[in-house]
């Protein structure tokens, strides 16, 4: 590897490179939100310079998907013009074993499920600190909330055992605002032991548009590791 570049980066560069080699000419594509994504559609979007990739269309997930999309010269379409998504592209928080993902760290989880869930064959692209035992033992669960709901939504997820936190922006007086214009409440809770049932019980919540929970979704992990400052991708 060249001296001097981030073993980290490169390992992520060459996940989103794995990501990508994968999508054939003539699909759509669902483009994920997130660091490592990004390097996927940059590499999306090298294959369509260079003629090795034709005739694909994009999916954002996200205000910052659409605009790496037009950066690097993907063409976008929306889910108004299209039937199915041939692959989707996306990052995740924390994975198990069962290949269940707390996804929303980006606050972009609700688009992501809805892209991520349409497609055909739905990839995972993650470093191996992603890779967790069992779901939100390192990352708190995300639920976009309505802002007007945001207290009674605050005490029902207190019932189910959770602590709620309103995420705060960075650089910025209040809190993080999504794509839809809501909000965002983290909840930490001390076991998830039924991904799929708390996936329900949360969306049940009068005001909570969806969660961070995608059960059942993700076919394929690729996993980044950097092992002895070489950059290596292993598929699960």
């Amino acid at each position: 590897m060249t001296a001097g570049l981030d073993p980290v980066k490169v390992m992520k560069q060459e996940v989103g490179r794995a990501a990508a080699s994968r999508v054939q000419s003539g699909t759509v594509v669902g483009l994920g939100t997130g660091s490592t994504t990004a390097f996927a559609i940059q590499f999306l979007g090298e294959r369509l310079s260079s003629g090795e990739l034709k005739d694909i269309k994009g999916v954002p997930t996200s205000f910052q998907a659409s605009v790496l999309a037009k950066q690097y010269g993907i063409p976008l379409t929306t889910l108004d013009e299209i039937e199915k998504i041939d692959i989707a592209i996306d990052g995740a928080d924390e994975v198990d074993p069962q290949k269940n993902l707390i996804k929303g760290g980006g606050a972009a989880h609700t688009r992501e499920k809805l892209v991520d869930s349409l497609a055909d064959l739905f990839i995972v692209v993650v470093d191996s600190s992603k890779l967790v035992d069992r779901l939100g033992s390192t990352f708190p669960l995300p639920l976009e909330v309505l802002p007007l709901a945001i207290a009674p939504v605050t005490r029902a997820v207190e019932k189910l055992g959770g602590q709620p936190a309103l995420r705060m922006a960075v650089k910025k007086d209040g809190p993080v605002i999504t794509d839809q214009g809501n909000m965002i409440i983290d909840v930490k809770f001390t076991a998830i032991d039924s991904p799929a049932e708390l996936e329900k019980t949360l969306n049940n919540i009068p005001g909570v548009l969806d969660n961070g929970l995608f059960v059942g979704l993700a076919d394929l992990i690729l996993v980044g590791e950097v092992k002895d400052g070489q950059p290596s991708v292993r598929e699960i």
